[in-house]
């Protein structure tokens, strides 16, 4: 019975494995425009003529969460430019992230750009492409984490200090209640913000945990709230789909609380442009893809590393009314 068990185990492991190599194939995009030829035989892309290298990005993004498709826009020309062949792949579940992670291990890439959501259930795995000789470099969350597991640069922003700014500007703007909205539970990243929110405000910040791939449904609790308590004077969401939705909720339940958000795409830009959303913080998505990948090339290139080893901060800064024209036309280009 023993033996059966331990049988039955590795079958469900060696499973598992073959599921995520599957997904990650299955998922990759090859980007970066088709490999050229020079006088010498060299192959070459559109940008530059160096050798054809595989990169691997793996991220937390969820189905249908626009701020990853910016992020991938970022990777996506960057590729192009250094005549890589981008394999993006993204998973919201920590383990299967690994599994993915370990898939792109296994398919012998050059360079693996990876975020750490929850760094103790990713990060070994990145450890593992480490310890292989792969380049690995992260991007969006894990910045406080991703040293630990030998990763030689991070690109995006420190979210406890960019909580803490958000806090500090609604402190200035009196706000009294704020209700910061997580929609992805377990996210460390997410965590962060709200804390930061709450040192910067210097009073207690409420946290409403809603199910950011059910749209419908984080529309319907945060208007329940909004309902049930009329001392909320600002919903803080943490992405730019779940804001949307919160000004869908405020409406509905005629609630006079003011939306701010973190994270942009086009459509919340034009509700800042509007008045809808009051103002976001903005950490530029597709600079932290962009730049990921091109720091894998140079990697490879010439051993060099972006920042130094040190995290390269791409935000955070803010789009209110008195600057949102700005970024108006990149927003709608899929650039901010």
């Amino acid at each position: 019975m023993g033996h059966t068990r331990r049988v039955l185990k590795f079958s469900r492991s060696l499973t598992a494995s073959a599921l995520a190599a599957v997904a990650f194939l299955a998922g990759c995009s090859a980007t970066g425009g088709a490999p050229r030829t020079d006088s010498s035989g060299q192959t070459g892309g559109d940008g530059v003529d160096t050798p054809r290298y595989t990169v691997a990005m793996v991220t937390h993004g969820a189905p249908g969460d626009t701020y990853w498709d910016l992020v991938r826009k970022g990777a996506e020309d960057a590729a192009k430019k250094d005549n890589i062949e981008l394999r993006y792949s993204s998973d919201p579940q920590a383990p299967n992230q690994a599994n993915l992670v370990r898939s792109a291990v296994d398919a012998g890439v050059d360079g693996i750009a990876v975020t750490l959501p929850n760094a103790d259930a990713v990060g070994p795995a990145a450890q593992r492409a480490v310890d292989a000789g792969i380049p690995v470099v992260g991007l969006n969350a894990g910045m406080s984490r991703y040293a630990d597991y030998g990763l030689t640069g991070f690109f995006g922003q420190d979210e406890a200090l960019a909580g803490k700014a958000a806090g500090e500007r609604l402190r200035a703007e009196s706000r009294q209640k704020v209700l910061c909205v997580i929609h992805e539970q377990g996210n460390s990243s997410q965590e962060a913000r709200c804390r930061g929110v709450e040192q910067g405000l210097g009073r207690p910040v409420e946290l409403l945990y809603v199910n950011g791939q059910d749209l419908t449904s984080v529309q319907s609790t945060i208007s329940s709230k909004l309902s049930q308590d009329a001392g909320v004077d600002t919903v803080f969401a943490l992405q730019a789909p779940v804001a949307m939705r919160a000004v869908e909720a405020a409406g509905q339940s005629g609630a006079a609380a003011e939306v701010v958000t973190f994270d942009t795409n086009a459509e919340l830009v034009g509700a800042i442009a509007d008045g809808r959303v009051a103002w976001a913080v903005d950490q530029q998505p597709y600079l932290q893809g962009y730049l990921a990948v091109d720091s894998l090339w140079l990697a490879k290139r010439n051993g060099g590393t972006l920042g130094g080893g040190q995290p390269v901060y791409t935000g955070p800064s803010f789009v209110d009314a008195s600057n949102v024209e700005r970024i108006e036309d990149a927003a709608k280009a899929g650039l901010r």
